[in-house]
């Protein structure tokens, strides 16, 4: 019995489906030898011959195409913009950013702090989290 794959990234099932479908493997075949290896919630079989027929048609990329989707409120401006406000006052709470940026959630303004400024709470200030050892002795 052949040890099965645990959470395989797509791309890698898809080029393991695109190089069955150039050995002229069968549908039926390439479902079930991904069911082997790869577990069975892994791709339906509507899946599998979906890929397959954009393969025999000359598919040759087996990354996901890039979709539009709705555009992103956080750029660059507005990340300084936070950054800016946070070192004029670091005891501001995401309340008050609210109050300042009125057209952007609390989520997304938590969000841009803490993993993209990259700062956390620390008793009622709003600190990097890389401190230097000077910060640290302060």
């Amino acid at each position: 019995m052949f040890k099965t794959i645990a959470d395989p990234a797509d791309c890698e099932v898809r080029s393991v489906i695109r190089f069955l479908n150039a050995k002229n493997v069968k549908l039926a075949e390439i479902h079930r030898q991904l069911v082997e290896i790869y577990g069975e919630n892994l791709m339906t079989d509507g899946m599998v011959r979906k890929w397959v027929r954009q393969y025999s048609d000359g598919r040759t990329n087996v990354h996901d195409e890039a979709r539009s989707g709705r555009s992103s409120v956080v750029n660059d401006d507005l990340v300084a913009k936070l950054n800016e406000k946070i070192r004029g006052n670091s005891r501001f709470t995401i309340r008050m950013l609210c109050d300042e940026f009125p057209q952007i959630s609390k989520t997304v303004l938590h969000e841009i702090v803490t993993n993209r400024l990259n700062y956390r709470k620390l008793c009622s200030c709003w600190v990097p989290k890389m401190l230097t050892d000077v910060h640290k002795t302060k």
